[in-house]
C-alpha cells in the first residue's frame, strides 16, 4: 500500500501529474474530453446491451446542465467555471445556455492548452464569450463582483482548503449573484477514514473528501444564503460503475465508489447558494 503524501507539494504534484503529463481526460474512465462521474437517467442503465461511448458522453453533458441549470442563466449573465479543465462543459454553457460571457480558469497549464486546441471551433464562433485564464481556486485572478455566477463541476475535490475557496467565490460574485457546484463529499466525518481505505485516490491525497456539512459552514460564514446541499449519487454512482464495469479499470478500486456509497460513506453533492447582497468579501 503506497504511503500517504502528508505535504501539500507533494499532493500538488500528484494532481499536477494526473492532469499534465498522464492527461486524465484521454482514460477510458471518462469520453468526449469531459472529467466527471456524469449525471446518468434510468433509461441509460435499463435499457438492452452496454453503455456506449456516446451515452457516457452524454451522461458528462448532462452533469453540466444540472449544475449551470441552477444558476437561472440570462443573456446578460456573466459566469465563471473554477477548475474548467479541458474546456469542453465550458463551451457547452456557451451553447446551450446563452450567457453573455463565460470563463473558466484552471491552475494546469496543460488543461488549458488542451482546452485552447479543443474547443477553437467554439472560441472562434463565439468571440469574446469564451475563454480560459490559468490561476487558483484560492486565489481567484479578478476583482471583486466580476461575475453573475459561479458554478464547479467535479473538480472542489482537489482544491484543499474549501473555505478559502469559499471566500473566493463570494468575492468574485456580484451582489445577489448565484454558485453552484457539484463534486462528491461525505455525509459525515468519518466518511473520509473509511474512504481511504478503498479508493486509492483518496488514500494518496490526490482527491480530498471533505464533509458536506463542513463545506455548506464555509459557504455561510463567506457570506453566502440559501446554502442547499442536494444529495444526488442515486443518479451518480450506479451509473458510473456500471460504465467502469465496461472498461479494463473493471478489476480495480474504481468500482469501490458504489460499495462505499451504499454504506453511507460517501455521496454526491449538488450544492448552491446566493451571495449575500452587501459588499462582497474583501480578499
Amino acid at each position: 500500500m503506497p504511503e500517504t503524501p502528508h505535504s501539500s507539494d507533494e499532493r500538488s504534484a500528484l494532481v499536477s501529474s494526473m492532469y499534465g503529463a498522464q492527461d486524465l481526460g484521454s482514460f477510458s474512465l471518462f469520453s468526449g474530453n469531459f472529467i466527471n462521474y456524469g449525471y446518468w437517467s434510468g433509461d441509460v442503465l435499463t435499457g438492452p446491451g452496454p453503455i456506449t461511448v456516446e451515452q457516457r458522453t452524454r451522461s458528462q453533458e448532462e452533469m453540466y446542465r444540472v449544475v449551470v441549470g441552477r444558476l437561472g442563466v440570462g443573456p446578460d449573465d456573466v459566469l465563471l467555471e473554477v477548475g474548467c479543465g479541458i474546456g469542453v462543459g465550458t463551451a457547452l454553457v456557451v451553447r446551450e445556455f446563452g450567457p453573455a460571457e463565460v470563463h473558466g480558469v484552471d491552475l494546469s497549464p496543460d488543461q488549458l492548452a488542451r482546452a485552447e486546441r479543443t474547443n477553437a471551433e467554439v472560441l472562434r464562433e463565439h468571440p469574446g464569450r469564451l475563454s480560459f485564464h490559468q490561476g487558483s481556486a484560492l486565489d481567484l485572478p479578478w476583482p471583486d463582483a466580476a461575475f453573475t455566477g459561479v458554478y464547479s463541476v467535479e473538480a472542489a475535490q482537489h482544491f484543499g482548503d474549501l473555505a478559502s475557496f469559499a471566500r473566493e467565490a463570494h468575492r468574485v460574485l456580484r451582489p445577489g449573484g448565484r454558485f453552484a457546484l457539484a463534486t462528491f463529499f461525505s455525509p459525515d466525518d468519518q466518511g473520509p477514514t473509511r474512504l481511504a481505505e478503498l479508493i486509492a485516490t483518496v488514500r494518496d491525497g490526490i482527491d480530498v473528501v471533505h464533509p458536506i456539512g463542513s463545506f455548506t459552514a464555509d459557504l455561510g460564514a463567506a457570506g453566502f444564503t440559501d446554502v442547499r446541499a442536494e444529495p444526488i449519487g442515486d443518479h451518480v454512482w450506479h451509473g458510473f460503475d456500471t460504465w467502469v464495469s465496461q472498461t479494463e479499470y473493471r478489476d480495480t478500486w474504481g468500482r469501490n465508489w458504489l460499495p462505499a456509497y451504499k454504506e453511507g460513506w460517501v455521496d454526491y453533492y449538488l450544492v448552491t447558494a446566493t451571495a449575500a447582497n452587501g459588499a462582497p468579501t474583501s480578499r
